[in-house]
Formats: structure tokens, sequence, C-alpha cells
């Protein structure tokens, strides 16, 4: 008697705060459960099994399961902003109120880790999955099947209608990536905070943080200081406009809010060329002892560290060293790209030292795709960017050794080209880059003798020459990003332009009222 109580006061209350709202049997959802970016491997639509959020709504997670707790706790604060309900998380195993259930296990096998159910009824929404990545999937394809208004930071008084029927999905590839460009202009801790937001919301999964350059160098090396007093300083970066640097607390924070979004960071620290900022900082890592001016230019080719010298190696030995310390995801990534002040002996001689190192550390190399003209571990990673044609005979012969492949060609990935010759930012070299340019690509025949076999995933590099703030980022990478999160995501099968640029007409309204500034492509039929 006492539990009929308590559960006729909690629906009482649930009936005051829904005054004024439509009632379920009428309310019409705003996305029908297809409108999903990346698109889903299965959709069966019902709509006789639409959902109601409501006041009395609450989250549940199995007992036990921390991964899930902690994905239902995110979820809570996506929703509650804008429905204003108190949508709280509760351990239990079962429930007789209106119910967002976040199961771990019970789900198919061919899911994988990162797949996951969903399932709608009139009585709640089910999210099923292997692991908490594939929960995570699951409430971010929720997130999208709400009204737009859910972005929202406020309240909203409407019907919170999730449209009814099963989603079974998972990922075409197990990497998905973008990377943001610190070097050449320093971003904050709360814009990268962000920008990991943005990702998270299409099922990006890793974010490559390009951390030391020619103009500058951006993350604590505790061996090494002046690398950031000097070439981490004020006036550092393109047009000496972008100062600043990680402390080591400062990229925890950042990789513990990333984690928290399923997302893995990937260091870079670019080398032998790509390297006028450490040069600058320390004399005796140059070939004279000498040490360069900065740089504040755009200009790219130039420097190298000096292979011939033992005190190059240490210096190397000590940065993979505290970058591989501080960083818990496996990979780290060493650059290698635009060698060209290194001959290809130099070059070579200087891989082959250097490579065993990230080993020795305990991370999994990874590189721009010039990286395989050495003598590569089965385990590395060439990061391909070429945009001339996709042909790169040490790129497939390292694929034909066992390496798996990381596909960002930059006329089609790179989120920092213009998108016409008329767009205020970006550049023009691999460009310009229009929407259905992003999209129209397919990772597994992008590089001849690269197969899909061979491919680890995708990513899409933004270069920050000439960004200067989070507007910039979003202008730049909004609305190519959710075509790259589809190439990786989805099964080749389900990519169809038409398809995919009516679905992202439909989150123009949801940036609007998120606060992203994004580029009104012409290509998409926004509405309004």
């Amino acid at each position: 008697m006492r539990k009929r109580t308590i559960l006729g006061g909690v629906l009482a209350v649930a009936t005051l705060g829904m005054s004024g709202l439509a009632a379920p049997a009428t309310a019409a959802p705003d996305a029908r459960l297809a409108d999903v970016i990346p698109a889903p491997v299965e959709v069966r639509p019902n709509p006789a099994a639409d959902f109601w959020i409501n006041p009395a709504t609450q989250i549940r997670t199995q007992p036990g399961a921390k991964g899930a707790k902690r994905v239902g706790d995110y979820l809570a604060g996506v929703l509650r902003p804008a429905t204003g309900y108190p949508l709280p998380v509760a351990e239990s195993r079962y429930s007789v109120l209106p119910t967002i259930s976040l199961v771990l296990g019970d789900a198919e096998a061919r899911i994988g880790k990162q797949g996951y159910q969903l399932d709608v009824t009139r009585k709640g929404v089910t999210i099923r999955a292997n692991s908490a990545s594939g929960l995570f999937a699951g409430v971010q394809t929720l997130r999208q099947l709400l009204p737009a208004e859910i972005e929202s930071s406020g309240p909203r008084l409407r019907a919170w209608t999730v449209p009814g029927g099963r989603i079974l999905d998972y990922p075409r590839f197990g990497y998905r990536g973008a990377m943001l460009d610190l070097a050449r202009h320093f971003h904050t801790v709360p814009e990268i905070k962000r920008y990991i937001d943005d990702l998270a919301r299409y099922k990006i999964n890793h974010l490559h943080l390009h951390l030391a350059d020619d103009q500058g160098w951006r993350i604590q090396i505790d061996s090494w200081p002046k690398l950031t007093a000097v070439g981490g300083g004020q006036g550092t970066g393109v047009d000496g406009a972008g100062g600043g640097y990680l402390t080591k607390a400062d990229y925890a924070e950042l990789n513990e809010y990333a984690a928290a979004r399923q997302l893995t960071i990937v260091p870079e620290i670019d080398m032998p060329g790509h390297t006028n900022a450490a040069l600058s900082s320390y004399a005796e890592l140059n070939c004279d002892g000498v040490a360069p001016p900065p740089r504040t230019d755009m200009e790219v080719g130039y420097s190298s560290l000096c292979v011939g010298k033992e005190n190059t190696y240490a210096f190397v030995e000590d940065v993979i060293r505290e970058v591989a310390a501080m960083t818990p995801g496996p990979y780290l990534h060493l650059g290698g790209d635009e060698a060209e002040a290194t001959t290809d002996a130099d070059y070579r001689t200087f891989m082959r030292r250097v490579i065993p190192l990230v080993g020795k550390y305990g991370k999994r190399l990874a590189g721009w795709h010039e990286i395989a003209q050495a003598d590569l571990p089965a385990s590395a990673v060439p990061q391909f960017w070429d945009s001339a044609g996709g042909v790169d005979d040490n790129v497939a012969r390292a694929a034909g050794n066992g390496s798996k492949i990381l596909l960002s060609p930059a006329n089609k990935s790179y989120l920092d080209m213009k998108y016409n010759e008329n767009t205020e930012l970006g550049l023009t070299w691999a460009g310009p880059t229009e929407v259905r340019d992003a999209y129209d690509w397919d990772p597994a025949s992008a590089v001849r003798g690269v197969g899909e076999r061979s491919v680890l995933g995708v990513e899409a590099p933004l270069w920050s020459e000439t960004v200067r703030s989070i507007d910039d980022i979003e202008f730049l990478a909004f609305p190519r990003l959710p075509a790259i999160a589809e190439k990786g995501w989805s099964a080749k099968a389900g990519q169809d332009w038409e398809s995919f640029r009516q679905r992202l007409a439909g989150h123009g309204p949801r940036w609007d009222l998120g606060g992203v500034n994004y580029y009104r492509s012409p290509q998409i039929p926004w509405p309004g």
C-alpha cells in the first residue's frame, strides 16, 4: 500500500508538470526514426509505439554497471536543461515509471563493442550495448530523435516525443577521428572541450591534437622547459596571434573529459620536420648550434632536427617518454610529414632510431603517410593525407605488410579548406571543398592498394592557420564534419548523398539552438 501511495504522488506531480503540453496520443515527433547522422545499419519504424518523455521519466541502469551509470549521468545532463525535468538516474533492474533504460550486455553479437540496439515503445526507450562506448553511441542517436529544441540551454514547453521502433547499429570502421591544430594557433581548454562535445554528437571517437610545429610548442615537457617558455610563449603562432600551451594538468583534464564522452586523445609531436619552435627554443638542437628566430608565417618544409647529433635522440626520447606517460590512449603520433629539409637517407636514419622509442614507452606508432618510407612494424598506422589521386606505393606496401591505414585525403576531409573561393576562413591548396565533396568518396578505394580490410578508419583534420576562435573552428567543421563521420560509421550501402543532405538539413535548427556557428551551404535544403 505504501508503494502505491508513493507512485500515485509521483504521477500526480507528473500530471501537474505536464499542464499546457500536448497529450502523448496527439504529439507528433519532429524526427523520423531514420533521421540520424551517421545513418544507422537497420531502422524499423513503428509509428504506433512513440514514447513521450515526461516529468516522471527516469533513466535506469542495471545495478553495478558503472559504465552504464556514467553514460546515464551524461544523458541526464543533456536532457535536463531543455526539458526542465528531474530525470533521476537510478540503478535498478525494473521500474514502473516511464523509463529510458541503458543496459550493458544482452545485445546482438554482431553490433560488436561500439554498436547498440535502440528500442522505442510506448512504455519507454531501451538502449542495449556490449560496452559503455556502444551505450554512448545509442544515447547520441536518442538525442537526435528528440525535437531540435532539446539542444536549448533552458526549459522549453513542448512535447518531448521519441519516434517508435527499433534501430540496430554499429560502425563500419572502429576509428573515426578529428584533428585540431594547436600549434599554428593555440586553443584553450574550454574551446577544446566544446569541440569534443561537437565531435561526440556524431560518434567521433578520437581527437588528434597537433601539439608541436614550426609556429608553436603547445605541451609542457618538464625535462625541456624552454619548449613552452619560448616555443609556446606570447607572440607564437601564425601572425603571432596564438600564444599559449597545455600544462600537464590541462592535458589530464582534457583526457578525462574526452574519456567521459568515449573519445580517445591522440597526441602528435611532429618530427623531424615542422620543428622550428623546438629549434628556436634550444640552440643545441641545431646542427650549427645557433637557434633560428621564431617563425609566425605559414611556410612549411624548411626545418629539421639535426639527424647526426646524439643530443637530438636524447631530446626525442625525453619528449616521447613524457608525452606517453601522460597519455591514457594507445596512440602516439610522430608526424613525419613534409620533411623537405631532411635528406631521404637522413629521414630513414632518424626514423630507424626513433620509431622503436614509441613501443618502448608502451604506445602504438601513428604518423603522416610519409613514415611509410621507413621500415614500419605492422602495428604502425600511416595516416594518408595527400590529395593527388590516392596513389602511394609506400602506403600500399605498409598495408600489404599488415599496417592499418588512417584516411584523411586533403581534398575530401581537411576541414580547413574553404567551402568556395569567397569563404572568409580557410585555405585552398587542396580545395575548395563543399559538403558534397566531403561526402562523395569511399574509404575502401581512396588509396590504390589499400582495401577495406586495411582501413583503420577516417579522420577530419582542421589546421588553424586562419582560425582564431571556437566560432571559426565550428564554421569550418560544420556541416562537413557530419559528412566525414558518416563515411567512417555507416555501411557503404547506407550512404546516399540525397538522403544525407535531407537529414543534414534538420540539424541546422539544432546547431542554431546550441549556438554552433556553421556554414549554410547552398547544397543543403535548410528549413526556413
